[in-house]
């Protein structure tokens, strides 16, 4: 045998165990004597979250933390244990974490509150943002005093006003006039 054929089926042979490498992997398998444990082990391995991968059940984990959670449920269900003992001994082992839906209580009231209390703010910001863009405000009442005192400004700059008007129409057509009489002067020299 050449050198070359044996490198070509070395190289195969590696190319070979890196594929099948997933294959040889360890799959948990559990006997269940009750078709009613291996639904609860299923639901259970479900609701509850590998400590290390974070977004992970221990049913989809691979890490090692989650298979040896994997095997204390598997013997909490042959030993009896109800769901919520089973739940309880990993809460109160791993914390309140370890569950994907905490329960309700003063450690997770803000978890659970705060979904509702940032809606309920950014719809206050819209609202608000909103009523400045029309340009819708509230109506201020004035007192009967405040009143009377704005009716009397009013009609006072309203006479000025009108004094005003007369005084820039005359001025203007004077001045008009003057203009014109220059004109024609001047084109009467001519």
């Amino acid at each position: 045998m050449n050198r070359t054929a044996l490198c070509a089926r070395t190289a195969v042979g590696l190319l070979l165990l890196l594929f099948l490498q997933p294959a040889l992997a360890v799959i948990e398998t559990y006997e269940f004597e009750q078709e009613s444990l291996r639904e609860r082990y299923g639901v259970l391995t479900a609701e509850l979250r590998c400590p290390k991968c974070q977004n992970q059940n221990i049913a989809d984990s691979n890490a090692p933390i989650a298979q040896d959670l994997r095997k204390q449920l598997y013997e909490q269900l042959h030993a009896g244990s109800s769901d919520e003992e089973i739940v309880e001994y990993m809460v109160s082992r791993y914390g309140e974490f370890v569950m994907y839906r905490p329960r309700l209580n003063q450690v997770t009231l803000v978890l659970w509150l705060a979904p509702v209390i940032l809606l309920a703010l950014a719809l206050w910001v819209l609202l608000s943002s909103l009523r400045r863009r029309t340009g819708v405000d509230t109506p201020v009442s004035l007192t009967a005093a405040e009143q009377a005192k704005l009716d009397a400004i009013v009609a006072d700059s309203g006479a000025s006003n009108v004094a005003t008007d007369d005084a820039a129409t005359n001025s203007t057509a004077t001045n008009n006039s003057g203009s014109n009489n220059a004109t024609l002067k001047g084109t009467s020299n001519d």
